[in-house]
């Protein structure tokens, strides 16, 4: 069985160490960042954190050295996805190919190059903390599911799920993945651009009263834009975003560390893609579009000083 992980940040990494591990199983790491791909071919890939484990996946810049795959995990940053699908589409052209990306909009690009897809969404997050090592902060599970206007087949969803549950990854197989896409959506949208904003760790963002009363309200726009869609969300956001609060409480989301290193932020697949739905449901997201509209000019800011 080969796999192919398009995208080697902290979430790529997390999947092609773990799968790496399995003796039937032959990881293909696919990254641009050239310093990273070669320390894990001299070395390997180093978890730490919340995981302490090291393997050795094949890595490379170059997506013509990707064979043939059975399954393909997308995780690059959303505003990458074209580029990376593109490139690596080969390697799919007899395979399955999940995203488990931020945001809402990336099945749709990868459907354009790869005859099928899933949807997917995965709590686990952390850092690359230098070339070949990984710094994982928080846990937790990874759903699966066919993507409806392309799908996988439900038995590829169960074996791809099947095999990251092994690898230590634990994975849940669902016929409708949309709800856990949108419940990590509107976590992922309510939070990362505040701790951007603000600066603040995940923890000390919520325990502002003023700051966690905006989380909230940006949580009821999405909520509301789910259930107009139909959408049915497998857990409580509010919740989530409590839990996150005690169990990774100093965690800087991706978006702040976007941020802090100037480099393009997700906003647009997630703020801009619950104020893109609230548009075709005739839901208002004044909070969402607004949020939006001060990342995208933070971003703007840096090229002022070029």
């Amino acid at each position: 069985m080969r796999i192919s992980i398009v995208g080697c940040g902290a979430i790529g990494s997390l999947f092609a160490a773990h799968l790496a591990r399995l003796d039937d199983v032959e990881v293909w790491a696919y990254d641009l960042n050239q310093a990273h791909v070669d320390a894990i071919n001299a070395g390997g890939l180093q978890l730490s954190g919340v995981t302490e484990l090291e393997s050795r996946p094949r890595a490379t810049t170059d997506a013509d050295e990707i064979p043939p795959c059975a399954f393909g995990i997308v995780a690059t940053k959303a505003l990458h996805t074209r580029a990376a699908i593109a490139a690596t589409a080969h390697a799919f052209a007899d395979g399955a190919v999940c995203t488990v990306q931020n945001g809402v909009g990336n099945e749709e690009i990868i459907a354009e190059y790869v005859p099928r897809v899933m949807r997917g969404t995965t709590f686990p997050a952390g850092r690359i903390i230098a070339p070949g090592h990984v710094q994982q902060d928080t846990g937790g599970k990874t759903w699966m599911g066919p993507f409806e206007p392309k799908p996988a087949g439900m038995a590829e969803v169960e074996q791809l799920a099947a095999l990251c549950t092994r690898a230590g990854m634990e994975t849940l197989a669902m016929a409708d993945a949309r709800g856990a896409q949108w419940t990590k959506l509107i976590f992922n949208a309510a939070t990362n651009p505040i701790g951007a904003l603000t600066r603040l760790p995940h923890g000390v963002a919520c325990d502002q009263t003023e700051v966690r009363t905006l989380i909230s309200g940006l949580v009821a726009e999405a909520v509301a834009v789910a259930a107009a869609l139909g959408i049915e969300l497998d857990s409580d956001p509010e919740k989530l975003i409590d839990h996150a609060r005690d169990v990774a409480y100093h965690h800087k989301a991706s978006m702040l560390q976007d941020i802090l290193a100037e480099r393009p932020t997700e906003v647009a697949a997630l703020n801009g893609g619950i104020v893109r739905f609230g548009k075709e449901t005739g839901v208002p997201t004044p909070l969402n579009q607004a949020i939006a509209a001060l990342i995208g000019g933070i971003e703007h800011s840096w090229t002022l000083n070029d």
